[in-house]
């Protein structure tokens, strides 16, 4: 029951041979790193022997339940990731981020995106584009609101009211496709010479 101890000033190398004397196997403990050669290597769990670590020239399987990366750098693949979930940590937040270049989401059956107790946002610099190229875009929900739309200008034949006191305005299209609001009035105030879709 006493422990094997293996001392060196350099490193501790230990070798396995097959029948033929050929080197099959090679450990070698130096002062700088640990390293292994040999087809596969293995690192199993003391109770159950259940595998926690393999590699292989093939691949690399982690056996763990979970695998905690704690540098401030997170972990950086040169290539892809395949994995069926990503979460979170209980009580912390996911975040997906492309510093310098852009990150995409692509999925042939759809891309789901939901927020089950909050809010979602997009937000950006420049366009936010929402395209449908065979479907519809479908809003749904009991109040939509559009901020900061522009006014267009429109000169009624009789005014009645100041423009100060308009409360109530009139959605309207240019031929672009712009959107821009037009105080309200008996008929409709859209006019396709306004100045918002002139200018647009």
């Amino acid at each position: 029951d006493s422990p094997l101890v293996l001392q060196s000033d350099r490193n501790v190398t230990v070798n396995a041979r097959n029948h033929m004397g050929q080197l099959t196997g090679q450990l070698t403990v130096g002062a700088d790193a640990v390293e292994a050669q040999c087809k596969r290597f293995e690192v199993r769990a003391s109770e159950d022997g259940r595998v926690l670590f393999s590699a292989d020239e093939d691949e690399i399987t982690i056996g763990a339940e979970k695998l905690k990366v704690t540098g401030t750098e997170g972990a950086v693949f040169g290539h892809s990731v395949e994995t069926p979930h990503i979460r979170a940590e209980p009580s912390q937040d996911l975040r997906l981020e492309s510093p310098t270049r852009s990150l995409i989401m692509e999925a042939p059956r759809g891309v789901q995106v939901s927020a089950a107790a909050g809010d979602f946002k997009a937000t950006c610099r420049k366009e936010l584009h929402l395209q449908s190229t065979e479907g519809e875009i479908f809003l749904n929900a009991d109040t939509i609101r559009l901020g900061n739309l522009p006014t267009g200008s429109f000169s009624p034949s009789s005014p009645s009211s100041s423009h100060s006191r308009q409360t109530v305005y009139e959605l309207c299209v240019c031929p672009n496709g712009k959107l821009y609001l037009s105080p309200a009035g008996v008929g409709s105030t859209c006019q396709s010479s306004s100045n918002i879709c002139l200018w647009s």
